[in-house]
């Protein structure tokens, strides 16, 4: 006869491939993890549950699968005690799914908590945790539970960290995107259990109070009005010791840590109401409080599950951006046979092929092939951009058109996709300004809270009787919860930040939507910022009756192949009908010399074409009306390129750095809002004006180094100004670290987005604008709600000190107060 244990394991079998067999949780759908268990393959949820069952296996302890009796739920669980001693989590196999190496031996972490249902939690942890010796950064994210960790490894062991999270009643462990969507999905159906039987209890209950009301006044028999108050405690019951389960558990944590959370003051109110209404009830005499316990619980728990339903939708972006990239990909072998692997097993010098309709498993370039790539939900641009041989391709983004082959080259944490969901986190898990003064007020308000509860108690009851005094108090404690205190920033950086992604622009930086909001001055650069930062081909002149388009493709037949910006300019410009060339030189410097179907051609400076066929290129140049860089009187704007054969010159390309569309729009937009708008280059002064004069900016200065742009931003420092810098080069690195607030564009250097607190995906700049206005709504709402929980409190607590609210009427103003700052918040999401 088989075991309990036995019969679970055949079970987990048998019934679904669907479920994790070591933890329990479903698999989502198109993973493959798998692990060998008494010789029979059980499936995995992540990378996480099968390097634990792996290391299960290896330790010859597969007993812990046939001895349990359910699949553990809490992370600590996952691991059999014999294990525990080996510090699971810091081996690197193990880490190398979450952990991601900063330097020689600083690492950084991404976990996922559970536990946290306040924004008093992530400051108790935050608070916890960066006290450790060796921890460098711990942040968490309130809107998505995710935890930033930075530590050095020669200090302090991951375990280490993991344990002192547990010791204070949360429990962290390796982020999986997975296992926090059945996270988010328990804890939503937890809640609305709580809500449900909360609501349940207190209709009930408010309708036999009722009934006890009318009697007070109208006159009831003793044994009715005693089996009332009976009935209404039994109904009570559910709704004080599960419906309110969370709060006494939060407050807890709090008093053990020698802190007072927002919770402290509630269960303080639940339990005392409710005793005293049980003590009453057994008396006989009294007043019972039981519709206000309920009441109270059920709003409370509706304010509570309406703002967590406000962080994960917040959250949408953020978990967007982890499940971009598939579960499997394609992988070539020196063969060219096909081969399905996990992303997981990519690394760099793979060759990935990738179908039209699939999404990009991982950055890249090209090797084979030319299409269009969707990268919409990355950089907010809602076309498809054409991708052809030798080009970047960004995991998460969808080949639209034809089959490419790709070579890896950046996999992992290493991928611009995990950069940018880092940067997203640190942004939403740092604070504001605003927001780190509403902390410091709740955590003194709520010792004030309970100091002023004590002298209204004392004061009342030496003026009238108990039950008066505890009434009021009762009242005081209830409608002064500080709950929209805590919640007023929070929701609303959160709220913004999606909305601001979703449209291209990134936020990296908890302050950088408040400063953005206070600017007075924007600094933009001129390459790369307010152009494209690449030649491009504006005007073809030819000579002896050429065509433009053959005059092109000859000239783009020379470059094939050519990294140098005019080449690949040429190239771009002219298309895929593009003779053959053979034979090509190039000489660095002057030009490209090639045979095209029997004929010797160049393509460069004039002077270096026309030397091919031994005549002067500047009569020629002037017959046409064009005209050489280099000449001080001519179009400073403009590059000049010639091609020609041994009969002579035969074209002229025109070359501009383009400025790029919306850019004068932007910058009339932003003088609109009141913002000086001034141009810094270190280009030539000429070619700075002719940009400004395109762009419609009156203050422009060319000829600058990085050091002229660093004094000039200081000195309008000085004078007062809020200055916000646009750059995007690794020149204007030291500006934007140094200005009060920085901007990058998205194809900018590595080191600029370092330097910059928000980034432009989209490289437009009309969303500059945009996130202007943003950072305006989003400080003025930040105000109004804080505003607004100041000024609710100032004038709840002295009509609840007075008497004149009961405990009903300050849980219905108490979850309004919070249920309105949220709402007030989420406004923000309609971009």
């Amino acid at each position: 006869m088989s075991t309990p244990a036995e019969s679970l394991a055949s079970d987990a079998v048998s019934t679904a491939e669907s479920i994790c067999f070591h933890c329990g949780l479903p698999v989502p759908p198109g993973t493959h993890y798998t692990v060998v268990i008494d010789g029979q393959r059980q499936p995995m949820c992540c990378h996480g549950c099968e390097a634990v069952a792996e290391a299960i296996v290896a330790a010859g302890l597969t007993d812990f699968y046939r001895h349990r009796t359910a699949p553990s739920r809490r992370a600590e669980d996952l691991i059999p005690e014999p294990l525990r001693g080996l510090e699971l989590y810091d081996r690197p196999d193990l880490q190398k799914s979450f952990v991601r190496a900063e330097s020689e031996h600083v690492r950084e972490a991404a976990l996922i908590l559970e536990g946290i249902v306040c924004a008093a939690c992530v400051w108790l942890n935050e608070r916890h945790v960066n006290r450790l010796p060796g921890v460098l950064e711990f942040r968490v994210n309130y809107s998505t539970h995710r935890a930033r960790l930075c530590w050095d490894e020669r200090q302090i062991k991951l375990s280490d960290i993991l344990a002192a999270i547990a010791a204070i009643g949360y429990i962290a462990h390796p982020f999986d995107p997975n296992r926090q969507e059945a996270l988010q999905q328990r804890e939503r159906s937890v809640a609305l259990r709580r809500l449900a039987v909360a609501g349940l209890g207190s209709m009930q209950v408010m309708m036999l109070a009722v009934g006890l009301y009318v009697g007070d006044s109208q006159g009831m028999e003793d044994w009715i009005r005693e089996f009332l108050r009976w009935i209404c405690l039994i109904l009570a019951v559910p709704v004080v010791t599960y419906s309110a389960q969370s709060f006494y558990s939060a407050a807890w944590r709090d008093l053990r840590r020698r802190q007072l959370g927002m919770d402290v003051p509630v269960a303080l109110a639940i339990l005392a109401a409710f005793l005293a209404s049980v003590w009453h009830t057994w008396q006989g005499s009294g007043e019972i409080y039981y519709d206000s316990v309920t009441m109270f619980v059920f709003f409370l728990l509706t304010g509570r599950f309406l703002e967590m339903t406000a962080r994960h939708r917040a959250a949408q972006i953020s978990e967007a951006l982890v499940r971009m990239l598939p579960a499997t990909a394609t992988r070539l072998n020196a063969a060219n046979e096909e081969e399905i692997v996990p992303i997981a097993e990519l690394a760099p010098g793979d060759r990935v092929l990738v179908r039209p309709g699939e999404t990009i498993p991982a950055d890249g370039r090209i090797v084979e092939g030319a299409s269009s790539v969707d990268e919409s939900l990355l950089t907010g641009e809602s076309l498809p951009l054409p991708r052809q041989f030798g080009e970047a391709l960004i995991g998460g983004a969808v080949n639209v058109d034809s089959p490419l082959v790709m070579r890896v080259e950046k996999v992992g944490a290493d991928t611009v996709l995990s950069a940018i969901s880092r940067l997203l986190d640190r942004a939403q898990s740092e604070k504001p300004r605003l927001a780190l003064l509403a902390d410091r007020i709740a955590g003194g308000f709520v010792a004030a809270l309970l100091v002023v509860a004590t002298v209204v108690l004392a004061a009342w009851w030496s003026l009238s009787d108990f039950d008066t005094a505890f009434r009021i108090t009762l009242s005081v404690l209830v409608v002064t919860c500080p709950c929209a205190l805590s919640l007023a920033t929070p929701t609303a950086i959160v709220a913004a930040t999606g909305a601001l992604t979703r449209i291209g622009v990134l936020t990296t930086r908890g302050h950088a939507l408040e400063t953005l909001a206070r600017a007075t001055h924007v600094i933009l650069d001129k390459t790369g910022t307010l152009t494209f930062g690449r030649p491009q081909v504006a005007a073809v002149e030819t000579v002896s009756g050429l065509e433009a388009r053959r005059g092109l493709a000859l000239a783009a037949a020379l470059e094939r192949g050519s990294e140098h910006p005019v080449g690949r300019a040429l190239a771009e410009a002219a298309g895929e009908s593009v003779p053959l060339a053979t034979d090509v030189h190039n000489t660095p410097g002057s030009g490209v010399e090639g045979w095209i179907e029997g004929r010797r051609y160049r393509v460069g400076r004039p002077e270096f074409v026309a030397a091919l066929s031994m005549d002067s290129p500047l009569p020629l140049a002037e017959g046409l009306g064009v005209r050489d860089l280099e000449r001080d009187d001519l179009d400073a704007a403009s590059t000049w390129v010639a091609l020609g054969d041994e009969t002579g010159l035969l074209a002229w390309f025109q070359l501009t750095d383009a400025l790029r569309p919306g850019a004068a729009a932007a910058a009339a937009a932003l003088r609109a809002r009141g913002l000086t708008v001034e141009l810094l280059s270190g280009d030539r002064p000429d070619a700075v004006a002719h940009i400004a004069r395109e762009a419609g900016i009156a203050m422009a200065t060319g000829g600058m180094s990085p050091q002229d742009k660093l004094e000039r931003l200081r000195e309008l420092q000085r004078q007062g100004a809020v200055v916000a810098m646009v750059g995007d080069g690794v020149n204007d690195a030291p500006v934007l670290a140094a200005a009060q607030v920085s901007l990058a564009m998205g194809s900018g250097t590595q080191l600029a987005h370092a330097s910059a607190d928000m980034i432009l995906l989209s490289e437009k700049l009309e969303h500059l604008v945009g996130g202007v206005d943003m950072a305006r709504r989003t400080l003025t709402i930040m105000r109004e709600n804080f505003a607004w929980a100041i000024g609710y409190n100032l004038i709840a607590l002295p009509l609840a000190a007075g008497g004149w609210l009961t405990p009903w009427m300050s849980a219905i103003g108490m979850s309004f107060s919070s249920l309105l700052v949220v709402v007030n918040a989420l406004r923000l999401r309609r971009f």
